[in-house]
């Protein structure tokens, strides 16, 4: 992995996150020869299941499965980080290291309290990292000025009506492998790792791989992900729509 210029950056607030949410996407752009980046914003470390350790392994294990450029986590604290100086200007250090032209980050509002404070921090992030006299380094070195094109939020747990709908059926298995990755948090009856939960009960698999089958049905394909934007979006041809 190298932290070269990205083309893609997905910054959601827990492991596993970005898998749920956006893994179709992140292999599509990686096999079209996209360099794509994810950045999580804490450890999960209040999940019932799991531990940091095991949270890590398994998020380099998702890395692997979807091919992406970079993963790198900022450290933040699961369920107590704040809108504020200090965390904005670790998430714009990251903006303006990896120079993504879009990013995708959590939903805007969602059952997890921390998805949409995320969402917040990181919208107001993007603005500030364009300001030349917010000054971030890099080690000794000042960073540049720099605001993505682009950001659009996930679709989570809590259904909102998306802004746009991505096909991602040739690349469904390898989103399932990578969040299946996550062996202590998902599909799993294995007590060892900690007290059942919505999320490691079989049925929330189902109920995922439901909501890829309904956003494709909007567009007539297989399998899709779905994301909203804040600003109206525009395209250069009508023809490139479904």
């Amino acid at each position: 992995m190298s932290d070269t210029k990205l083309d893609l950056l997905v910054m959601t607030v827990h492991p596993d996150d970005a898998e749920l949410g956006a893994g179709g996407t992140i292999a599509k752009y990686v096999a079209e020869g996209k360099k794509v980046g994810i950045v999580d914003l804490t450890k999960g470390e209040l999940g019932s299941r799991g531990t940091e350790k095991t949270r890590a392994e398994e998020a380099a294990a998702a890395s692997e499965i979807l091919g992406v450029s970079v993963r790198e986590n900022l450290g933040l604290r699961d369920g107590f980080f704040a809108n504020e100086e200090e965390t904005q200007k670790a998430v714009i250090r990251a903006i303006r290291k990896f120079r993504p032209e879009i990013i995708i980050t959590n939903a805007l509002d969602d059952r997890h309290p921390d998805h949409g404070r995320a969402s917040k921090l990181v919208y107001d992030a993007i603005f500030l990292s364009g300001l030349r006299k917010v000054l971030t380094f890099d080690g000794n070195s000042e960073q540049e000025a720099f605001r993505p094109r682009l950001q659009l939020q996930l679709i989570q747990d809590k259904y909102i009506q998306p802004d746009i709908i991505l096909d991602i059926t040739p690349y469904w298995d390898i989103k399932e492998k990578a969040i299946l990755a996550y062996k202590t948090q998902f599909n799993s009856l294995n007590e060892e790792d900690g007290p059942q939960t919505y999320i490691s009960n079989p049925d929330f698999m189902a109920y995922t791989k439901s909501r890829a089958r309904e956003f494709g049905r909007n567009i007539q394909v297989q399998f899709a992900e779905g994301f909203t934007s804040r600003k109206l979006l525009g395209v250069k041809d009508l023809f490139d729509l479904c």
